[in-house]
């Protein structure tokens, strides 16, 4: 039995979605797009379940095991391989460790992978061509606990009852289980986002993210689909099709709103924002489901129900594709190529491969084909693709470009400083002729400090050669409050010299303000300050990054001994430096390295003709 307007709601989920991916900065909160696919999942297999029960007084288990296998694993298999012989059209740092990605994609465990991976480069740097399959491994993981715990219910309530009883004790059991989860699922979510800066592990995680189905669930146990509840029969028989027309609509309004406002990086996100646009997919699937019994002689569009097939498939493909073509074109355009390549492969999937493959008959412009006619050129195509498969996860890089200068870049750091350590224990333990100190004792030791970002650790072998008499300090993830406490470690042992330059911001965290004053502030008097904008392509004005930028080109107004490095505009102009980057890192590319060192050099420069800071 299909469901009329319910292909609507999957439709908002994947628009919203693939808005999200293509116009991240403009539509920041598209990504509970998959918070209604979770909630419509756990509805309609919940009411499934219901269904069955009605029936047949009973619920199969491994039947059910099956369906699922058949619905979600084929289709994946078969983007992975249709997918990556795309790669050899883009740089080889995006397939590295490519084998890990595609284990934890057919194994349904991206969401953990992507959680243990989360603070490496790997991630930041180079986008996971599969990263977005986390989302088939939390409803993977529900499948197979739901299933169990319904097989369990569905006993004991067919021991304790039988017909229209064992029926109800069924749904009871069913309805108690969903609320129960859903609000352990969700108070792991709200009191586990507490404190952190990085939310990926709460949004990727089974356990905090299961809500939306449950919730679906829920909704499926009082409405059904054919064995319907008697909240549902007493809602139809209150309503008519403009009541149900208008509940489907105002959510789908309500949901468009909060995918323009809500911010993944955002502690309200996790703390009601999530559960929200799962309560409104809900309101919405209950109109839809409302609206096709008020609607008995009206058919769905064909344009709606195709779409609404090949929707599961077309969110397979189109990060993938959006990640390759991305890199090779502008913007609208790979979003386009992606949106009408995805949606090809997605209905030769759907429409061919995956019933041949269940051995069923498929129906292709009116003509039926069976598996005898595709058996030669799919078993071809599936060996081919098998093994390229393989030539490409055996010739994947284990560190893009990237990781290697950062990881490079990180071993040279930690000699310098064992060099630095020794030299300051020896002048400690060295005797010192006494010598007249300057008044104000603002001489400083000559050269340049710079304490830096991942940015500046990924050119730092480039910067120590070009920036003269420079004593470089950088780390990945290092935010202005992390850059205050090595400035004033260099400053108390004296190590810190006279011109001081911070590129730090592109982590910059919301107390960006208060920690680079207490910079200037506690900054000893003969130093030179010079502050480098950070930069971000994908960064919009609202961005901590931005605000951090614009502050910084106001200091030196207020103060002398502050020179701006204007790395944020001057990298601006000049794109070519980040191509097939995220945007923010540029390690491996020569341009890049020495644009960075010239901006520096050039403050540095500037910064002659201004006076150190005053006692």
């Amino acid at each position: 039995m299909r469901i009329k307007w319910f292909s609507l709601v999957r439709i908002t989920g994947l628009v919203l979605v693939l808005t999200y991916h293509f116009f991240q900065t403009q539509f920041t909160g598209g990504f509970i797009g998959v918070d209604i696919f979770f909630t419509f999942s756990g509805f309609l297999i919940t009411s499934l379940m219901v269904d069955e029960f009605a029936r047949s007084d009973n619920f199969k288990l491994m039947a059910f095991y099956g369906r699922r296998f058949y619905r979600i694993v084929p289709p994946l298999f078969i983007a992975v391989l249709l997918v990556l012989p795309l790669t050899y059209l883009i740089d080889h740092d995006f397939v590295t460790d490519i084998g890990k990605q595609v284990a934890a994609a057919l194994g349904f465990t991206t969401n953990y992978f992507e959680i243990a991976t989360g603070g490496s480069y790997e991630n930041k740097f180079i986008p996971h061509l599969f990263v977005h399959t986390w989302s088939l491994a939390v409803e993977m993981h529900f499948y197979i606990l739901w299933g169990l715990i319904a097989w369990l219910v569905a006993k004991i309530s067919r021991r304790l009852a039988s017909g229209r009883r064992a029926l109800t004790r069924f749904r009871w059991g069913l309805g108690l289980l969903t609320t129960a989860f859903a609000i352990e699922s969700f108070v792991m979510m709200y009191f586990g986002a507490v404190g952190l800066k990085d939310f990926s592990p709460v949004y990727f995680s089974s356990l905090t993210h299961c809500f939306p189905f449950f919730v679906g669930g829920l909704i499926g146990v009082l409405s059904g689909i054919k064995a319907q509840g008697p909240i549902y029969r007493w809602t139809t028989a209150h309503c008519n099709p403009i009541i149900a027309g208008a509940v489907m609509l105002i959510s789908f309004i309500l949901l468009v709103a909060l995918g323009d406002r809500m911010k993944f990086d955002a502690l309200q996100t996790y703390q009601g924002g999530l559960l929200l646009a799962t309560v409104l997919a809900g309101i919405m699937i209950y109109g839809a489901r409302l609206l096709h019994d008020h609607t008995p002689n009206l058919k769905e569009p064909r344009w709606m129900t195709f779409l609404a097939d090949v929707s599961y498939s077309v969110y397979l493909y189109h990060w993938p594709l959006y990640v390759i073509f991305s890199h090779m074109m502008v913007n609208w355009l790979a979003a386009l190529l992606t949106t009408v390549l995805s949606i090809i492969l997605s209905a030769l999937s759907y429409y061919v491969l995956e019933p041949v493959i269940a051995g069923k008959r498929a129906h292709v412009f009116g003509h039926t084909v069976t598996w005898r006619q595709l058996q030669l050129p799919v078993i071809t195509a599936g060996v081919l693709l098998a093994v390229n498969t393989g030539v490409v996860v055996k010739n994947a890089p284990q560190l893009s470009t990237l990781e290697q200068n950062l990881w490079v870049g990180g071993i040279y750091q930690d000699i310098d400083k064992i060099g630095t350590t020794h030299e300051a224990v020896l002048a400690a333990v060295t005797p010192k002729k006494k010598q007249a100190t300057p008044k104000g004792d603002q001489e400083k030791a000559p050269g340049v400090s710079i304490i830096g970002d991942s940015v500046t650790l990924g050119t730092r072998s480039y910067l120590g050669d070009h920036v003269a008499n420079s004593n470089i300090d950088a780390e990945g993830d290092r935010t202005m409050n992390l850059a205050y406490k090595v400035m004033m470690n260099q400053q108390r042992s004296h190590t810190l010299r006279q011109y001081v330059v911070i590129c730090i911001g592109t982590n910059a965290l919301d107390d960006y303000e208060e920690q680079t004053m207490k910079i200037i502030h506690d900054l000893e008097p003969g130093h030179k300050l010079i502050l480098m904008t950070p930069y971000n392509a994908r960064a919009d004005a609202d961005w901590n990054s931005s605000k951090l930028a614009v502050l910084e080109r106001r200091l030196p107004a207020k103060y002398k001994f502050i020179t701006v490095a204007d790395w944020g505009k001057i990298a601006a102009q000049h794109p070519e430096v980040f191509k097939g980057t995220d945007g923010v890192h540029f390690g491996g590319i020569r341009a890049g390295d020495i644009l960075y060192a010239k901006v520096i050099n050039q403050a540095l420069t500037a910064a002659k003709q201004t006076p150190a800071k005053p006692a």
